[in-house]
């Protein structure tokens, strides 16, 4: 699959939303190293701290599974009812986890350049110096 095509299916993922309060709806597709695909949609909450973003989302979902080991992710997002137009990037707190279970240089974040063509990243461009688990030990 392409990355365009990856990001294609983040933009459908985006319609499962839950987004009473923002209006923001956020869709990720996360792929495997064996090309295993999750998806994942942004869940608001009341509590606005308790609410999950996309990226988590297909984190989580894959991490349930068993999963632990990831190629790239792709991210839609934008105002409720609208295409997405612009570049949505992943929150800090989505890099952390991220960089958790990602090997920074190889792991791929796939974005919209807002004009139908994509943006590629590695972690390592988008999360400089960071933090993870091999500093624990």
């Amino acid at each position: 699959m392409t990355n365009l095509e990856l990001l294609k299916e983040a933009e459908k993922a985006r319609l499962k939303a839950y987004t009473p309060y923002s209006h923001f709806q956020v869709g990720a597709v996360l792929e495997t190293r064996d090309g295993k695909l999750y998806y994942g949609a942004n869940i608001e909450n009341a509590s606005y701290g308790a609410t999950n973003c996309a990226e988590r989302t297909a984190f989580f979902k894959a991490i349930n599974e068993g999963e632990r080991e990831f190629s790239r992710i792709a991210i839609a997002g934008g105002p409720e009812g609208s295409r997405p137009d612009s570049t949505c990037a992943p929150c800090g707190i989505c890099r952390q986890v991220m960089r958790e279970f990602c090997q920074p240089e190889e792991f791929m974040i796939i974005l919209s350049d807002g004009k139908n063509g994509v943006i590629e990243k590695s972690l390592e461009e988008l999360l400089p110096l960071s933090f993870g688990p091999e500093n624990l030990k």
